[in-house]
């Protein structure tokens, strides 16, 4: 490196120094004090002593942290399909060509920026057994509905909730299937494709990195559902609808268990991770790219 480039290097790194010493501080930091301190007993107040590998066995005993876990994963099982279905839904209906539709579009999209708080607060009202809009509804119809936070509806009931917010799902679909050319379809048409048949054959391959993207992003989300679960039912009843985030938090902030917060923290990202890696390693198989060769 010639004296120029090292003035160059210097001046480089005096300018992204601010953002340098926040990325080392507020987050490479904290990432290995957190895994540091999942392998001590520690409270804030208090100093921290090295007990190993108890939290994690702890982990494997707490009745709590596996049905914490076990909701975590149902919620994920339900939100990622259906969110995916119902975002590709949208995104298909707001592609339509109608005068009207930027309206549309932004009367869908417009609840994706409602705080979680807000919607969560309607969300107790709308599936209220009594006087809820969803039982009122289902009366027209002659349907008796359930007891939508009850124990054994609640987790479906969140999920349900939390379409609420497809409309930026229907934006990146809707993205997505506006970049196909459209002589893909021409040609289909042409030779006696089906509408069932050019959209399973030229839409679902050709929106498929939209959704390698939203499988990523709502696989992570999904496992990190935490505002829904605490603002609608605290994590009850009889902890059904409690997530592993949640039952996180109440350990760090409520109980004062850092350590044994950290661990959980560290297997919420081994499992995140696992989940990561399985999809990614599948994209081979049904990911495709519009002239690209494999």
């Amino acid at each position: 490196m010639t004296k120029i480039e090292r003035k160059e290097f210097i001046k480089g790194l005096l300018f992204i120094s601010p953002w340098l010493i926040g990325f080392l501080v507020f987050t490479v930091y904290p990432i290995f004090a957190s895994l540091y301190m999942s392998f001590t007993e520690y409270s804030v107040v208090g100093a921290s002593k090295w007990i190993g590998l108890a939290n994690y066995k702890k982990l494997i005993t707490d009745f709590l942290s596996l049905k914490a876990i076990s909701n975590t994963l149902y919620y994920a099982a339900g939100l990622v399909p259906v969110g995916l279905i119902v975002g590709l839904v949208l995104a298909i209906l707001l592609v339509q060509p109608l005068k009207e539709i930027l309206f549309y579009r932004t009367t869908i999209y417009f609840p994706s920026i409602v705080p979680a708080f807000a919607f969560a607060t309607i969300g107790v009202w709308f599936f209220n057994p009594y006087i809820g809009f969803m039982n009122n509804l289902l009366k027209i119809f002659g349907i008796q509905g359930p007891f939508w936070l009850s124990e054994q509806w609640v987790k479906r009931t969140i999920i349900l909730m939390a379409q609420w917010g497809a409309g930026g799902t229907a934006l990146i679909y809707m993205a997505a299937i506006r970049d196909i050319p459209r002589e893909l379809y021409e040609s289909a048409e042409l030779d006696g494709a089906s509408a069932w048949q050019r959209f399973w054959h030229i839409t679902v391959p050709m929106i498929s990195p939209a959704t390698l993207y939203y499988l990523v992003i709502a696989t992570l989300g999904a496992l990190q559902i935490f505002d829904l679960p605490n603002i609608m039912t605290g994590g009850g009843p009889a902890n059904s609808s409690l997530s592993f985030v949640m039952y996180l938090y109440q350990n760090a902030f409520r109980y004062g268990y850092m350590g044994y917060a950290a661990s959980m923290a560290w297997i919420l990202f081994v499992i995140s991770f696992i989940l990561t890696m399985l999809i990614f390693g599948t994209t081979r198989y049904w990911v495709f790219y519009y002239g690209a060769r494999r």
